[in-house]
């Protein structure tokens, strides 16, 4: 069986090494999924039987890419170690599913981000209502440091003191956004693994074919 040599083996070691970092953001991925989904704040902001769940069907899309990504990193190594055209196809396809599945899931977050916190400021107007629903408030109250709404102000809110529907748009706009950043990074870096994985992809086919 023929071996990579020259450049090309410079390259087997690139991906391997990039396979490697790519397995350790499949596990930061995960651990960022697992912190939004288990964080405490969270928890008791979305944790009532009534609260909209859209929020946390990103955080679970974003589990799954973690758990797919450290799986498909280790694909890649094994790929690149053994010089195997097949494990190498697989990373590459699965890559590019990945990718394109996360690039619509983004094109759907962005488009659904001000809707999930719309959801959220609905759901606490509608705890203000709900009489039997006052610890739900206490804890917007208390996690988001805010009291009232643009509407119906607390009377004895200060001018430092957020209106809770503000304070809704920035804690979870702020979650969102690491969301993004790290589907940005993800997305950047697996077009690179594509790249090297199809250059040592050819570059195996043509070492075989010339013995």
């Amino acid at each position: 069986m023929g071996k990579v040599e020259g450049g090309m083996k410079c390259v087997k070691y690139l991906l391997f090494i990039f396979n490697f970092i790519f397995w350790l953001m499949g596990s930061l991925v995960l651990a960022v999924g697992l912190w939004l989904r288990l964080d405490p704040e969270v928890i008791s902001l979305l944790g009532d039987e009534g609260a909209p769940d859209t929020f946390f069907i990103g955080v679970y899309i974003l589990i799954a890419a973690g758990g797919l990504v450290m799986l498909v990193g280790f694909f890649g190594c094994c790929g690149a170690v053994r010089e195997s055209q097949c494990l190498l196809g697989l990373f590459f396809a699965s890559l590019l599913i990945i990718f394109g599945a996360e690039v619509a899931a983004g094109v759907f977050g962005f488009m659904s981000k001000d809707k999930i916190i719309e959801d959220i400021q609905n759901f606490y107007m509608e705890s203000i209502k709900d009489s039997n629903n006052g610890t739900m408030m206490e804890s917007y109250n208390k996690v988001l440091g805010c009291c009232g709404t643009k509407s119906s102000p607390c009377a004895d809110s200060t001018e430092d003191t957020k209106t809770c529907d503000i304070a809704i748009s920035d804690f979870f706009n702020n979650k969102l956004f690491i969301v993004g950043y790290v589907g940005i990074g993800i997305a950047g870096a697996m077009i690179i693994g594509m790249i090297f994985s199809m250059v040592l992809c050819c570059a195996i086919r043509n070492s075989r074919e010339v013995i």
